[in-house]
């Protein structure tokens, strides 16, 4: 099942949801998760091996959290060419005030806002996607 790639219709059908799960991102220096860390998703960059995990999980490993938040998925089957939906997504939480640290993976993208930002941050972007499909209703 190929993604979508229209921003209307990506905006249209976001459907985010939050996950209850509290996360942080935690750096580690020697490129390896450490033993029992199963972490949501890594990222090599020059400075060190970067850990989105559950925070438990991460304490439990002796990482310090930088960032604590949660996890909104946008639950539309976006496609990664996909051109706009990022800086639709980050314009409207950056109006807000709200950070959005944004993840692509093969289905979905997921935003990691500040743990405290979470309910604005679902309350923006359901107002996004009911613009949107306001809109997209117009057009037929």
């Amino acid at each position: 099942m190929a993604g979508e790639t229209s921003l209307n219709r990506l905006l249209a059908q976001l459907r985010p949801v939050q996950d209850p799960v509290r996360y942080g991102f935690a750096l580690v220096d020697d490129d390896v998760s450490p033993a029992g860390l199963t972490p949501l998703m890594t990222f090599r960059e020059a400075e060190g091996l970067t850990l989105i995990a559950p925070i438990d999980a991460l304490k439990a490993a002796g990482l310090s959290p930088r960032f604590t938040c949660r996890r909104i998925t946008l639950t539309v089957h976006s496609a990664l060419e996909a051109v706009g939906l990022t800086a639709a997504v980050s314009a409207t939480l950056a109006q807000a005030g709200i950070s959005a640290n944004v993840v692509a993976a093969v289905f979905h993208d997921h935003v990691f806002v500040p743990e405290a930002d979470a309910q604005r941050a679902m309350a923006a972007l359901n107002r996004l996607s009911a613009r949107s499909g306001d809109a997209q209703g117009a057009i037929r």
